[in-house]
């Protein structure tokens, strides 16, 4: 892929192949150079699809809880490549295990994945962008973000850390310039593993009753183009069938 040291970037961490993808495309569609990063998995598609906008992606298997990957990640992009103008942590972690059956090996892991390596991330993130007195760093939160389910005390732990930390970190470096946001997806976004867990709704809804990631993504972007005078902190998502 071509790359530019000139060129602005918007680093999408947990590119997975419908939000994270989404999010993608809709800031390629825009200029910004992507990277994307996967832990595992086939970039193909998402690459063609960013080409196919007429833009430009790198993409890298990198896992956001190990310190040394997100930090040289960052360094390299911001030698390489181009300023990070935009940082969206979009790596999940949804597992339900009743409490009695929720080992201390699920429950690190994702506390790992949501909330450690959303600092380490949004860390590293900040630390480029104070130096320019501006950027974004955007999170992806869930339902478990602001309340906790039977069966879903792990991800409801780690979703509950991660918009603590976004919370956080907005007080604290909104008055430098640094636009923290944190989205609230509340409600099951359309793809296969939605339509196995959940085919009760997909049979009750009509076709728009289900979260379509490129409109959430358009969520993201308009975050993005707040001005200053007037920034959210943090908006929920749902379609107009979902109760609440």
């Amino acid at each position: 892929m071509t790359q530019s040291n000139h060129k602005k970037v918007a680093l999408i961490i947990g590119a997975g192949d419908h939000l994270g993808s989404a999010i993608a495309r809709r800031f390629a569609r825009e200029g910004f150079h992507i990277v994307a990063t996967r832990r595992r998995g086939d970039f193909g598609p998402l690459t063609e699809a960013i080409e196919s906008l007429g833009g430009t992606a790198t993409c890298v298997h990198s896992d956001a809880r190990d310190e040394d990957e997100v930090t040289a990640l960052v360094e390299k992009i911001e030698s390489t490549i181009g300023p990070i103008e935009v940082s969206v942590f979009n790596v999940g972690g949804n597992v339900s295990f009743p409490i009695l059956e929720t080992t201390s090996r699920v429950y690190r892991k994702v506390w790992e994945m949501c909330a450690f390596g959303g600092f380490l991330v949004g860390r590293e993130s900040a630390r480029v962008m104070l130096a320019r007195g501006r950027g974004t760093i955007l999170f992806t939160g869930a339902t478990a973000s602001l309340r906790g389910k039977d069966g879903f005390a792990a991800f409801a732990g780690g979703k509950h850390a991660l918009r603590a930390l976004a919370e956080s970190m907005a007080r604290e470096l909104g008055p430098q310039g640094i636009h923290i946001a944190h989205v609230v997806i509340d409600g099951p976004i359309d793809n296969e593993n939605s339509r196995q867990l959940f085919p009760e709704i997909y049979a009750q809804r009509p076709a728009e009753g289900i979260l379509q990631p490129d409109d959430i993504a358009e969520v993201y972007w308009n975050i993005h183009g707040q001005n200053r005078t007037a920034w959210t902190f943090e908006i929920d998502v749902r379609p107009y069938t979902e109760p609440w």
